[in-house]
């Protein structure tokens, strides 16, 4: 098969870039390792918090989901935006240009409309921000997505101590509590059966995280998963009145209580270390007491494209440069 180089359509749904030069960074080391990079994100149209207005922010999503040359639609950053646009994206047209879609955080309202819509499998994984513009890229988070991309197989490993041994198999969906939480209700919001629901969220306390989880099982969403598995929650502080009540409590009571297992350990979330997981995949998770292994399968690969050759990737020994 033809090789060609990787070619990244970048756009701007929700936040804009806090530092001009950090995002011309990024997208200049993207450049130095081979990949060709079309940006549809203008700095100069930044609107109040968000990239540019929701209109202009809907036109570069169609741009690069439109862009003849790229497989790769990589989001600028999350913060908060695809919630206006919803109801104006065309998931269909999404779906059928082909790309590989990839973000997180905010960006888990357009995994939840795809999906919903079209079943099309999208990827939560990095963004530009913070991932590509940081002075020393984390190796581990950019490898996950070469990784995952490659396919026909990504297993993703994580570690924690007294987790439920399981064995099972679902499709694997999640993303930021909030954002999903936050879909109940509407038409974006991904129904699905059978799945391995993957959770992370920054900055919200113990508490509130487990009331959005008790809202999704009051909801009867839990009540058709086979697990959750719970990354990264930081960003909160405890105070005087908690008395005792912190992650630790919040996840004891949880697992009294849900009708799922709940895990922990998942290496997702807003943190540095993060990996890329094929929202809608089919998933194996296989646990003991110190930690898991959740294999996903049955995604779209770059190598899958119809009619586009072979995509040179990234080396993985260049991305800590």
């Amino acid at each position: 098969m033809t090789e060609h180089p990787l070619c990244i359509a970048i756009a701007a749904p929700g936040g804009h870039a806090l530092d001009r030069a950090q995002f011309e960074r990024g997208v200049a080391r993207l450049r130095a390792q081979g990949v060709t990079v079309h940006n549809y994100y203008d700095p100069d149209r930044v609107h109040q918090r968000f990239a540019a207005t929701d209109a202009e922010r809907l036109a570069q999503l169609n741009a690069a989901a439109n862009d003849p040359d790229a497989q790769i639609v990589l989001m600028l950053r999350g913060s908060y935006g695809m919630t206006r646009i919803l109801p104006d994206i065309d998931f269909h047209a999404m779906a059928a240009s082909g790309k590989l879609f990839v973000g997180y955080s905010d960006i888990t309202a357009f995994h939840m409309g795809l999906y919903a819509a079209t079943g099309a499998i999208s990827f939560a994984g990095p963004m530009v921000c913070d991932d590509v513009i940081r002075a020393e890229p984390v190796a581990y988070t950019l490898n996950q997505l070469w990784d995952c991309l490659r396919g026909p197989l990504h297993t993703v490993r994580g570690v924690a101590q007294g987790n439920p041994q399981v064995d099972l198999q679902g499709t694997l969906w999640g993303g930021n509590l909030a954002m999903l939480v936050s879909l109940l209700g509407t038409p974006y919001f991904a129904n699905i059966d059978n799945g391995i629901l993957f959770l992370e969220d920054i900055g919200e306390h113990p508490y509130r995280v487990e009331r959005m989880l008790l809202q999704l099982q009051q909801a009867g969403v839990l009540d058709r998963q086979q697990a959750v598995v719970l990354g990264d929650f930081s960003g909160y502080r405890l105070g005087a009145n908690d008395n005792g009540y912190d992650v630790d409590a919040m996840l004891a009571y949880l697992r009294e209580r849900l009708p799922v297992p709940v895990l922990t350990g998942l290496p997702f979330g807003h943190i540095k270390q993060r990996c890329t997981l094929p929202f809608g995949a089919q998933a194996r998770l296989v646990s003991d007491a110190d930690g898991f292994a959740l294999t996903v399968s049955g995604y779209p690969t770059l190598a899958a494209l119809a009619g586009r050759g072979n995509p040179v990737l990234p080396p993985q020994a260049s991305i800590d440069d």
